[in-house]
């Protein structure tokens, strides 16, 4: 089975899936593996923001007493994995080339998130013979790393729908069972352009922006941190402005300047909590300033995730990883399955902390682990009826 397991991931390595390209080779590579063993196919394609195509692949195995892809029996388990990768260094030669080295894997998507992709493929034809009480999806989804996108397309159509599901990404085994969410707003701030040497013919956009920046980070501070989650660390809502840009010459009064702000939100808080508080502070700059002007977008709103831990799904991949589950600050696809109904859980061979960088890497006994999991949860969920 190890033997499978590296040959299968050394082609997934070799197929390079990075974001800004098609996931087709990838789809077409596994879309035969997954139909020679029973499962029913179907793709579903959209185009990024620059109109390269992606595809979405749903692939359903139902009980040999009959059902289809469209069959109302809604499936026990899903296991839900992204075919994306990050780009990689121009210097990291062998990126797509699996090595192995003191026990583990090295290459673009090794750990993130192709070892469990990997693991997934093998584990279902492993269980290819053995006959399901009901039935069990693969997804493979695409641009998971551009926002989501693929798990956001999925939900759209209502595609995707099952009673457990788990995600695959790199958590070293340990069922995570909640996040927080991942958001995004562009703030512009207007000013009046004019000779620096004149102050009082303009007003500077940058230091009204630095008052809108401070008023957020009290505000951060006082409101947001009031409202708490024990189950995170940090347990609230944190926000960052990570980008800022303004003004055309040190010798002119910047007329604009723009920066982003991100937060990401414990899953309980309503969504629209710091949107509301971005628009009270630009209703006291107004009142400060009369000439004030500023505009607001929200342009990305990826929710959190909160699956009881007493889910049986839960219960069942701490008993097998000997692991507790956990929670972490940063976002996945499970939000998306969550909204098709599943109780959703990230799981997956590998550490986050290696993932996005040159010499990526897998350990092997994680990736062989995850494999045996995956077939035991497939026995679990799909194999006999499981209790409400």
């Amino acid at each position: 089975m190890l033997e499978t397991l590296k040959s299968t991931l050394q082609a997934l390595v070799a197929i390079d899936t990075t974001s800004t390209r098609p996931n087709r080779p990838l789809i077409d590579w596994a879309e035969p593996r997954l139909t020679a063993i029973g499962f029913q196919c179907q793709r579903q394609i959209f185009f990024d923001e620059a109109g390269v195509e992606k595809i979405n692949l749903i692939a359903l195995r139902v009980p040999r007493q009959g059902g289809s892809i469209s069959a109302p029996a809604k499936p026990s388990l899903a296991l839900v994995a992204h075919t994306d990768c990050v780009p990689f260094d121009a210097g990291w030669t062998d990126a797509l080339t699996l090595t192995e080295r003191a026990g583990s894997l090295y290459g673009r998507g090794a750990c993130d998130t192709k070892a469990f992709l990997a693991a997934a493929l093998v584990a279902v034809e492993n269980q290819s013979k053995t006959d399901l009480s009901s039935p069990l999806l693969v997804i493979l989804t695409a641009d998971e790393e551009r926002g989501c996108q693929g798990a956001k397309q999925l939900q759209k159509a209502g595609l995707g729908r099952a009673r457990y599901a788990i995600l695959g990404e790199p958590t070293q085994l340990t069922p995570v069972r909640a996040h927080k969410g991942y958001c995004l707003a562009e703030v512009s701030i207007f000013g009046q352009e004019g000779h620096s040497a004149y102050p009082d013919v303009g007003a500077s956009a940058i230091v009204r922006a630095s008052h809108f920046i401070d008023l957020l980070d009290k505000k951060s501070k006082g409101v947001l941190r009031a409202e708490q989650d024990f189950q995170f660390d940090p347990p609230y809502t944190s926000t960052n402005v990570g980008v800022i840009s303004g003004g055309k010459a040190p010798n002119v009064i910047p007329g604009l300047c723009r920066f982003t702000v991100e937060w990401r939100p414990i899953p309980n808080q309503p969504a629209p909590r710091v949107m509301a508080l971005l628009q009270e502070i630009s209703e006291v700059l107004r009142a400060e300033d009369p000439g004030y002007r500023d505009d607001i977008q929200f342009v990305r709103e990826d929710p959190g995730v909160n699956t009881s831990p007493k889910s049986k799904l839960v219960q069942f991949l701490e008993a097998q990883s000997g692991n507790v589950a956990t929670t972490v600050p940063f976002g996945t696809e499970a939000p998306y399955l969550t909204a098709l109904g599943a109780e959703a859980v990230v799981f997956g061979p590998g550490d986050i902390r290696v993932a996005h960088r040159t010499g990526e890497h897998v350990p092997v006994a994680q990736l062989l682990r995850c494999e045996e999991i995956l077939e035991q949860a497939i026995s679990h969920f799909c194999g006999e009826p499981v209790a409400p």
